[in-house]
């Protein structure tokens, strides 16, 4: 049985996972909310972000936090657009001289400062950047299970990477 502390954590990335891009404008839906203050406020694309991600989401056995550049942000323009209440948000740390020799060896920056996060519990990542090298060092670094998953960023989430999500968690379980 898995308690509220080791519950796993969702770490979710917006622009890619929730906002697709780097495919033709015109190749994109728009979902408007009725709310211009939430459609445009911070972010045009915003409408690009389908509602449906919202229960779908809110429905997986875990804990979602926002890691995202969006940082806070996700909770005020995000989160509202897929019904969801505000979540925990990932504060990155400083750049360093660290995260440039980390960035040579192929890690990405946020690689650390999640397993630091999840502090031993199992987590996956959902981000359109993570590689091989995270998962290497995810594997070396971080006691408990992790799943380190890519979205296209030209779909964002679709069927196969709920499909990969719900396997793994049930395989946590």
């Amino acid at each position: 049985m898995i308690t509220p502390a080791h519950r796993p954590l969702l770490f979710l990335d917006v622009d890619g996972p929730l906002i697709p891009f780097g495919a033709s404008p015109d190749a994109y839906p728009t979902y408007a909310t009725g709310d211009d203050r939430l459609d445009f406020a911070a972010n045009p694309l915003l409408t690009r972000i389908d509602p449906a991600h919202g229960p779908r989401l809110a429905a997986l056995a875990c804990d979602i936090v926002w890691a995202t550049t969006w940082m806070a942000d996700a909770n005020e323009c995000v989160a509202p657009r897929l019904g969801l209440p505000p979540l925990p948000v990932v504060d990155w740390p400083e750049p360093s001289a660290r995260d440039e020799r980390d960035h040579r060896m192929g890690l990405h920056w946020k690689t650390r400062p999640l397993v630091a996060w999840a502090a031993g519990r199992p987590f996956a990542w959902v981000d359109d950047e993570p590689t091989d090298a995270d998962r290497a060092w995810v594997a070396a670094h971080h006691p408990g299970e992790a799943l380190l998953h890519r979205v296209d960023p030209r779909r964002g989430l679709d069927e196969d990477d709920y499909a990969a999500l719900d396997a793994w968690l049930d395989r946590v379980r």
